[in-house]
């Protein structure tokens, strides 16, 4: 049996379970911004919410221990391929005309999705995948990749070019997106103990289709890293509007990044008074520029992970 160590403030409360569970303390090695472990904004209550991030370290925990070959699923922008319709969809539309978006039963997009078969029914995907998802490899065949998505149940089928092994065998850096509470937590796992690195506000991606859309819920492997990632005006192809700073790609083109900079300003601004209040961004996830900075230079591609909880 393990006990749970939460440190809310400055008094250490202690939780006993017969439950495995992962122990979090705090020792912040980024100060700026940080929030309480509950706060109000508004009328709302807000918080960490360290009771889900504990069960879900301790799930990364297991599936680290039963694993032994990890990857990520690859479809950014489409380069493997638009994946096959799926044997359930729906369709978003727009009031602006646009073309439809196909998803999944689950709500998944088809777009920069990468499709997950059942053995024995072949003809048509099950469900769809957010690009970059972590996965367990269980065997490589000459076609299909057999693996298990760590938020997802049950073991897939995928085609072999949507799937990327990575040398990664553990994954001690984690940051935390919530979308419901619009924070922003990261832990690093020393020992025994998760870590709580820095506690911030952030903005999430608003669900205003088909420009601004919802960050995607998941566990996602860092994908790459832009010191400096350039944005497009809505509704073109090739207008640049501006920049968001230290931007770490970690699902399709959801980014955790600064303060956006529209042109024709050129120079970052630190921080915003609308970070941590509602959603409002293109998918990405807004941080204070020194705090992006932060998870820039902390976060390891392949090997650090992005969790994005509700």
């Amino acid at each position: 049996m393990k006990i749970r160590k939460l440190f809310i403030g400055i008094v250490s409360i202690m939780f006993f379970t017969t439950l495995s569970a992962a122990i979090i303390e705090k020792d912040l090695t980024y100060n700026k911004y940080t929030l309480p472990d509950r706060y109000k904004y508004g009328k709302a209550e807000r918080e960490f919410q360290w009771d889900k991030i504990s069960n879900l370290l301790d799930e990364l925990e297991a599936f680290e221990t039963q694993n032994i070959r990890f990857g990520t699923l690859k479809n950014y922008k489409n380069v493997n391929g638009l994946a096959p319709v799926a044997r359930q969809i729906g369709m978003e539309k727009y009031s602006d005309g646009s073309r439809p978006t196909v998803k999944d039963k689950f709500g998944n997009r088809r777009s920069q999705g990468i499709p997950l078969y059942i053995e024995g029914m072949m003809d048509r995907p099950e469900r769809y995948a957010p690009d970059g998802s972590l996965i367990s490899i269980i065997s490589v065949g000459p076609e299909y990749v057999r693996l298990v998505v760590e938020a997802f149940d049950g073991e897939w089928l995928v085609p072999i070019r949507y799937v990327k092994e990575i040398e990664a065998k553990s994954f001690p850096r984690v940051v935390v997106v919530d979308r419901k509470n619009q924070n922003i937590a990261t832990l690093e796992d020393v020992g025994d103990v998760w870590k709580v690195r820095s506690m911030n506000p952030a903005s999430t991606g608003l669900d205003r289709p088909p420009y601004q859309l919802p960050t995607p819920l998941g566990i996602f492997v860092v994908q790459s890293k832009l010191n400096k990632m350039e944005y497009l005006k809505d509704g073109s192809r090739t207008e640049i509007e501006g920049y968001a700073p230290y931007a770490t790609r970690f699902s399709g083109g959801g980014y955790i990044h600064g303060v956006p900079v529209n042109l024709p300003r050129t120079e970052m601004i630190e921080y915003s008074p609308t970070l941590g209040t509602v959603p409002r961004s293109h998918m990405c996830v807004r941080n204070a520029t020194s705090h992006a900075k932060y998870v820039y230079g902390w976060a390891q591609v392949g090997k650090g992970l992005v969790f994005v909880i509700e």
